[in-house]
């Protein structure tokens, strides 16, 4: 073979050496990335809230009877003193046939009663006349010793007995009057009628109507809830949340109010100290409290809230904020040794750097130490990806 032939036949051959160490050589891992940079951070406890009246006054029934129709409506405007509802007796009960032909028996006999007590009262008015006119006639005698003193006492406890005779019998005429009486308002009772005496249920402070419970006539208990009243334009939210996340919170703490895609500041007013059982969509058992927050009047003037008593809102309380904090994804974060870490990129090159995460809100966590702004990271790294290998970005 020919010189020539050899070199040609050599340099095929490193040819296609080079094509294949070419073809067969490492690719860079292709991966997605963030850049470290300042950048606001709120960290926040997040719960569901209710706009609701901050006084409300609940008009309950203060005496039972029959309610008249309240003619006030949800949303109505009410002054201090305004009438809201009108209390009437209770109605009588019904008397059937049998029930009114007893009472008017005992009408008759009542009114029979009434005129035999009258007749005896009269009688006894005459003997009262009669005993007192002989015990006058014989005291002047007495008195010229014709009479003996015995025979006077005589007289005079009988004038005593038949004066107490006329008041017993004066008595019984009145008794059977006030009989006869009472009878005849029986049977003059009927279904549906009402006696006199309304009273009137009144608002005790100015505002609107917030609910109306008890609307349409009828008879209602002492202390049943009628109608229920506020002032709207005074608002507050009531939100609850786990108690282990109310000890984070205290008053005048920022708290950011968010209904209907516009957000206005509060400020937290009261934690109450006493938290309740609640049953979560999981069926656990929770122990939440309520949290009292305010709407700034500076907040409500600049992005108000068209709000009204009982709406739902979100409420997101301010632990913690930063308008220029050192910010890195939660996605570029991973676990190592303890502690976190991410892939930084340097230099075509995947390089795990330890990091120090200070707080962490959503989607970003705090960079205290371990990385520059600007510096470039890998977000959502593969398992494939390893200290070294060569990647390329977008």
């Amino acid at each position: 073979m020919s010189i020539r032939k050899r070199l040609l036949l050599i340099t095929a051959a490193a040819v296609l050496v080079l094509v294949l160490l070419w073809a067969f050589r490492p690719q860079p891992e292709r991966v997605e990335t963030a850049t470290v940079a300042p950048g606001p951070l709120l960290v926040t406890i997040d719960a569901e809230g209710i706009a609701q009246v901050e006084e409300r006054y609940v008009v309950a029934a203060p005496v039972s009877g029959f309610a008249q129709r309240v003619t006030h409506e949800v949303g109505d405007a009410v002054q201090a003193g305004e009438v809201l509802a009108v209390l009437e007796p209770v109605p009588t009960t019904p008397l059937d046939a049998r029930t009114q032909a007893e009472l008017r028996a005992r009408v008759q006999a009542a009114e029979a009663a009434m005129r035999s007590a009258e007749a005896q009262a009269a009688a006894a008015r005459s003997q009262a006349t009669l005993a007192a006119a002989t015990r006058d006639r014989m005291r002047p005698l007495a008195a010229d010793s014709i009479l003996a003193a015995v025979e006077l006492d005589r007289y005079e406890a009988e004038a005593r007995q038949a004066a107490d005779a006329q008041a017993a019998a004066e008595a019984a005429v009145e008794a059977t009057r006030q009989e006869l009486r009472a009878v005849r308002a029986l049977l003059q009772s009927s279904a549906g009628a009402r006696g006199g005496g309304a009273v009137a249920v009144r608002a005790p402070a100015g505002g609107a109507v917030l609910a109306v419970h008890h609307e349409s006539e009828g008879v209602v208990a002492a202390g049943q809830p009628l109608v229920e009243v506020g002032d709207p334009s005074a608002l507050e939210v009531v939100a609850d949340v786990l108690s282990e996340e109310a000890t984070r919170l205290a008053p005048a703490m920022r708290a950011l109010v968010e209904a209907g895609g516009q957000t206005a500041e509060g400020r937290v007013r009261e934690v109450e100290p006493v938290a309740f059982t609640d049953v979560s969509a999981l069926g656990v058992e929770e122990q939440r409290v309520f949290v009292h927050v305010d709407l700034t009047e500076a907040a409500q003037a600049e992005t108000p809230l068209r709000l009204g008593h009982g709406y739902r809102v979100r409420v997101r309380f301010v632990e913690w904020e930063d308008d220029d904090a050192l910010r890195v994804p939660m996605s570029a974060l991973f676990e190592q040794d303890g502690g976190w870490a991410v892939f930084a990129v340097e230099e075509g090159r995947a390089r795990v750097t330890p990091v120090e995460v200070g707080y962490r809100a959503g989607l970003w966590a705090e960079v205290a130490a371990g990385l520059d702004a600007g510096a470039l990271v890998v977000t959502h790294p593969s398992d494939d990806l390893a200290d070294g290998l060569r990647v390329e970005t977008d």
